[in-house]
């Protein structure tokens, strides 16, 4: 909420300035635990001197349209108009001057407004006070032109903060105030206080020492960025210790080790080479650990390292003891009380679904997955859920997956089965590893399209930027698993498979839902598309003529093609050519009211590169169709290259608005065909550029 916050004050109080007129040279936002500060610079003193002119009525005019121009104006009496002869008469006008307000007297109310405008995802009041903040505010440094400004924050119930030039520096380490009449001032006194104020600063700093820290051991940090952003928003004076985990513990799962440290106590992981003694370019987690601590102590820090050492043995005993207990029992133990879990209010247990995924993961296999193994996929299905009833699980959720391999392993499974239950949820993200093994994506694609088929099924879609049950990320998930592996499965196939497993579900709502999907897949396709950096246009040119494709290796090959053909010099022009005859066709067809959209006559060509011109888009035409039959959507483009030369030729000799009539229809029924041709394989209509 930290950073978040500071942009969101700095363009509170900067679109404020801008409101009243206030141009200032540049605003730097500024947050740590315990102070949100924002420096503007270039202010002027005061506003700038205003006229107002208002133009009223005619002079003559009736007694009530006089009388509610003064009223509108504040003016008494007429006295205190000017009369001006605009050209159209002669009209009274309301001059009113206002003089510039001083800054100083503006900016309480502008900080004040501000602070109340500021939202925050949780807020809080505190003693008597009605005011709400994310935290009980202690001081307000208000200072403008070297000068402390006058104004006070009412918190209710009596309370005020006033406005001072003053503030404190570290809780504990230089809690004494002290005045500041500047940003220089302010950073540079809150330095010698021990406080980092800028954000980035901090940051970069605990970065430093925890690589520092880590390579005087002969070890590594484990990159955590997330971590690091939210250990960066804890302190303000940021000093890295190093602790020691019991080696009892380094035979717990690394997952489980860095979960309990990162979840509940914000320590930073260390690894250390995999072979002992040597170099090795695998690396494991080592029995130490990194804690970010505020403030510096006279034993240099050792006491700080003892009590967090002692924490971390109670979280970590509490994992061994899940890890130890959890293992008693078998994936089917566990699998055995999965009933008693809701999936969701109308689809179920997730006992119900365990068991549609071994029906639809074993199926998927077998039609669509090379190389996997329909009986390992449905031994997978059976049981991926099995562990969010393990101890471990139920103390951290995020290690799902993981811990179910885990224990797979540990209970004999085939390797296979291990994997395919550890990746089952991926891809989680754009960044996320994507599976490749087979049973691995016939699980992880099952698990997706269950849950895509039953939220859609019961009418839980997406709606705006509303996505509860996060079905965008997993339809992307799905699109990532089938392009990346490049699976040929036909969606509306295996969408009605997915289908099968709800037996609430009616064949006529299925198949209804079923065309939601592919709208919902179409959408999300294009969004990936884009974030792979394909133009939008091309995206759009290829989705104007395969509108109904389910088969999505299919259609990024043709985007695929598409893109590389125009990328040529016999693309670029043949789009130049197809938008000539485009527009031609489109302005006639206005105009005569008709369609010219069927083929040529030969009988009526009177010029050569009449019939090249038939003859060569009758050749790319028919190869075409036959290589777009055997999807080689290169080979498409290639055919229609070769119509450039008669294209242009035709351009150059042939007038189509001949002044014979039936010549006339009968060219720019050859245009059409052009257009029809060229449109077999992407509406180049959508294309821009």
């Amino acid at each position: 909420m930290q950073v978040r916050a500071a942009e969101d004050f700095k363009k509170l109080v900067t679109d404020k300035l801008r409101a009243q007129g206030l141009a200032f040279g540049s605003a730097d936002a500024f947050v740590t635990p315990r102070r949100l500060a924002l420096a503007i610079d270039g202010l002027p003193l005061k506003q700038a001197d205003v006229r107002e002119e208002k133009r009223g009525p005619r002079v003559g005019a009736p007694q009530p349209a006089i009388d509610g121009f003064l009223r509108s104006t504040g003016f008494k009496s007429l006295d205190e108009c000017e009369q001006r002869d605009t050209g159209k008469g002669v009209f009274y006008f309301a001059v009113v001057e206002k003089a510039g307000r001083s800054t100083s007297d503006i900016l309480p109310e502008l900080v004040v407004e501000a602070i109340h405008g500021l939202a925050w995802p949780k807020s809080m009041t505190w003693a008597n006070t009605t005011f709400r903040w994310v935290r009980p505010l202690h001081s307000i440094l208000c200072v403008f032109n070297g000068h402390a400004v006058a104004g006070q924050l009412d918190l209710g119930g009596g309370a005020a903060i006033p406005f001072v030039n003053t503030t404190v520096g570290h809780r504990f380490m230089a809690p004494q105030r002290f005045a500041v009449a500047n940003l220089r001032e302010y950073r540079g006194r809150l330095k010698s206080a021990h406080v980092m104020l800028d954000h980035a600063e901090r940051r970069a700093a605990i970065l430093k020492l925890a690589e520092d820290a880590a390579s005087v051991e002969g070890l590594t940090l484990k990159r955590d960025d997330g971590l690091l952003d939210e250990v960066t928003g804890l302190v303000e004076w940021p000093m890295v210790r190093m602790g020691r985990i019991d080696v009892a513990f380094m035979d717990v799962p690394p997952e489980v080790l860095t979960t309990a440290m990162r979840a509940h106590q914000k320590y930073f992981a260390l690894e250390q080479p995999a072979g002992v003694g040597k170099e090795s370019a695998q690396r494991v987690l080592a029995p130490r650990f990194l804690v970010v601590a505020n403030m510096l102590t006279d034993d240099g820090g050792k006491a700080v390292i003892a009590g967090n050492e002692r924490v971390l043995r109670a979280r970590l005993s509490d994992a061994k003891f899940f890890w130890d207990q959890d293992r008693r029992k078998t994936l089917d133990q566990h699998a055995e009380t999965l009933d008693g879990i809701l999936f969701y209010q109308g689809l179920g247990t997730m006992g119900d679904k365990a068991r549609r995924l071994t029906q639809l993961a074993e199926s998927i296999a077998q039609r669509w997955v090379t190389d996997a193994d329909a009986r390992l996929a449905r031994r997978a299905g059976q049981v991926c859920k099995a562990d969010l009833t393990s101890g471990m699980v139920g103390e951290f959720p995020e290690l799902q997956g993981i811990m179910g391999r885990y224990y797979a392993r540990h209970h004999g499974e085939d390797p296979a089965v291990a994997e395919a239950i550890g990746q089952h949820y991926q891809p989680l993200g754009p960044s996320d590893r994507c599976p490749t093994a087979a049973v691995p994506v016939a699980l992880a694609l099952a698990d997706k399209l269950d849950t895509l088929a039953g939220f859609f099924g019961i009418d839980e879609k997406p709606t705006g930027s509303r996505d509860p049950f996060a079905l965008r990320r997993a339809a992307l998930g799905v699109i990532r698993l089938i392009l990346e592996n490049k699976l040929r499965i036909p969606l509306t196939d295996v969408f009605a498979l997915s289908y099968k497993g709800y037996v609430a579900f009616d064949r006529f709502a299925a198949e209804s839902t079923s065309r939601a999907l592919i709208d919902f897949f179409a959408d999300r396709l294009k969004v990936h598309l884009r974030e792979q950096g394909v133009r939008h246009d091309l995206i759009a040119a290829v989705f104007g003529v395969m509108g109904g494709e389910d088969d999505l290796v299919r259609l990024l090959a043709r985007v695929d093609a598409l893109k590389a053909f125009l990328d040529t010099d016999e693309g670029a022009d043949l789009l130049v050519a197809y938008r000539r005859a485009a527009n031609i066709l489109r302005i006639e067809e206005k105009k005569d009211g008709r369609s010219y959209e069927r083929l040529a006559d030969p009988q009526l060509f009177a010029q050569a590169e009449e019939r090249a011109l038939f003859d060569a888009i009758t050749d790319a035409g028919g190869e075409a169709q036959l290589l777009l039959g055997s999807e080689d959507f290169a080979g498409v483009m290639a055919a229609l290259a070769r119509l450039r030369d008669p294209v242009d030729a035709f351009f150059d000799s042939v007038t189509v608005n001949a002044e014979d009539a039936a010549q006339r229809a009968n060219r720019l029924c050859l245009l059409s065909q052009i257009r029809v041709a060229m449109n077999a394989v992407a509406d180049f209509s959508r294309i821009e550029g």
